[in-house]
């Protein structure tokens, strides 16, 4: 269990790393893409898509499964140690969805705070000047409320008969 949860982590790190590099430059796609399509389905020159960059879920899952397919195959050969379980596999492929997607968030923040950072002052303030606005309003209708309350308070009832009274009237006493 703590090698599956180092290499979780470590994964997390790789899916960040992996989607950081394909934000920047998508060479390898753009080679891939040159090789398989024709001339008219081929990317545009100023299309950021990569591999896990701008991709569906669906679409990231069966490239990462893939590129950790071919890694774990490579390393058979190399090392013919049996260290690869499905279980390491698993754990190799979510932890680098979740790191894509983590960096994606992070990146996602990060250019919201550079966009709002200037008008940031304004929101800020604006927000305070509701809020005592708000607490105003409350104020003036606790106010106009005890008033209510008062002039209600303030107003006597006609003198009715008790209910003794009325009974007698009616003859029922």
């Amino acid at each position: 269990m703590g090698l599956e949860l180092i290499i979780f982590i470590a994964a997390i790190f790789f899916g960040a790393f992996l989607y950081w590099r394909e934000s920047r430059s998508n060479g390898l796609y753009r080679f891939f893409n040159k090789i398989f399509n024709s001339k008219e389905l081929q990317m545009k020159p100023n299309d950021k898509k990569g591999f896990v960059y701008q991709q569906t879920f669906l679409v990231r899952l069966i490239f990462i499964g893939f590129l950790f397919l071919i890694g774990i195959v490579i390393v058979r050969f190399l090392i013919p140690i049996d260290i690869t379980t499905i279980s390491i596999f698993a754990s190799m492929i979510v932890g680098t969805l979740a790191g894509t997607y983590l960096a994606n968030f992070i990146f996602k923040s990060g250019e919201v705070i550079e966009e709002k950072s200037e008008s940031l002052e304004d929101i800020v303030h604006d927000t305070i000047e509701k809020g005592k606005d708000f607490i105003e309003d409350l104020k003036t209708k606790e106010v106009e409320e005890t008033k209510e309350v008062k002039e209600i308070e303030e107003t006597p009832k006609a003198e009715e008969k008790s209910a003794r009274e009325r009974l007698k009237d009616k003859g029922l006493l």
